[in-house]
């Protein structure tokens, strides 16, 4: 049964200063006394966050239990809490997110109405107004490479492939019997994805509540979602090695086979020296149409797939 307490696992690596906006955050919840615990696991910051965690649990309103990894990832991270939890509920966010203050209420509020134990909640995660978004930056969770949440607004059921943990909550038990993070995913990307897949077999349900507002707490330039999509080529090869590699090498061919994809690939190649003038425009407040977001990371992503065609833009 549901009882509605919940836990709130977050991993973190370098972020002791953001970490403790999210904490302070949590610790003011309009749901604040549904919130059982709080987890904190380290993958070896080397910046104090030890220490920061510490101190701020000293005063905090709600339990919060630090764990400390070195270098062992998100996926292996999240499952030592998903172990150790006692909530019925989990919340799965990031070091960078920084709760509303509605954020679990929403999510329980969600639970509560939908029962089943194989529904999920995913809530929204906007850039966060301090961190002054670009137009490009509002592209990449738009329909761009890192997230759609335009698509989302558009449903309220989801498929498995945005079961994403930087603002997820689902029941415990559900998890638990039917499967957690595969560890052979150490570096970033994916791992969520591939448990998705798994737990969609079992007969998971996502659904999206855009209420439940996590703010993203970080500037992102064109430089750092180049870095991105060498870290997701990365791990993309370990996914090849699973059973939702091939569901995502199946969709993937079907789409570069596209009449429509591959006349891009071809205008993108030829076109990759004027795109690369245009980069640096992508980190500034100039609002550029939605074609040429695409067009000038696409380029980009040709060097990633394919090495001999690279094109290194120049980083921050």
């Amino acid at each position: 049964m549901f009882s509605g307490k919940l836990s709130v696992l977050i991993p973190t690596y370098n972020r002791k200063d953001v970490l403790r906006k999210a904490l302070v955050e949590y610790c003011s919840q309009s749901a604040q006394q549904e919130i059982l615990e709080i987890f904190v696991v380290d993958d070896g910051s080397t910046d104090g966050t030890e220490s920061a965690v510490v101190q701020f649990n000293e005063g905090s309103s709600a339990p919060i239990h630090y764990f400390r990894q070195d270098h062992g990832g998100a996926a292996k991270a999240r499952n030592l809490v998903i172990r150790e939890a006692q909530g019925d509920l989990l919340l799965f966010t990031d070091d960078d997110v920084i709760p509303s203050p509605t954020l679990v209420e929403e999510h329980l509020k969600w639970h509560r109405q939908n029962p089943d134990p194989c529904v999920a909640v995913l809530g929204s995660v906007p850039w966060h107004p301090e961190v002054h978004p670009t137009p490009f930056m509002n592209w990449l969770i738009r329909g761009g490479p890192l997230f759609d949440f335009r698509e989302c607004s558009k449903r309220r059921e989801l498929g498995f492939e945005y079961f994403a943990t930087w603002n997820l909550s689902l029941k415990a038990k559900f998890l638990r019997q039917n499967g957690t993070f595969d560890e052979d995913f150490r570096a970033y990307g994916y791992e969520d994805y591939e448990l998705g897949y798994r737990l969609a077999n079992k007969g998971l349900r996502l659904l999206y509540n855009p209420s439940a507002v996590g703010y993203h707490y970080r500037y992102v330039s064109f430089a750092d979602v180049c870095r991105r999509a060498q870290l997701v080529a990365a791990a993309e090869m370990v996914l090849r090695t699973k059973e939702a590699g091939v569901y995502f090498a199946e969709i993937e061919s079907k789409r570069q086979n596209a009449l429509k994809s591959r006349m891009g690939r071809v205008l993108a190649k030829w076109l990759r020296p004027a795109l690369a003038l245009l980069s640096p425009l992508l980190d500034t407040r100039i609002p550029l149409p939605r074609v040429v977001y695409q067009a000038v990371y696409s380029s980009y992503c040709l060097s990633v797939t394919h090495p001999a065609e690279t094109w290194n833009p120049k980083a921050d």
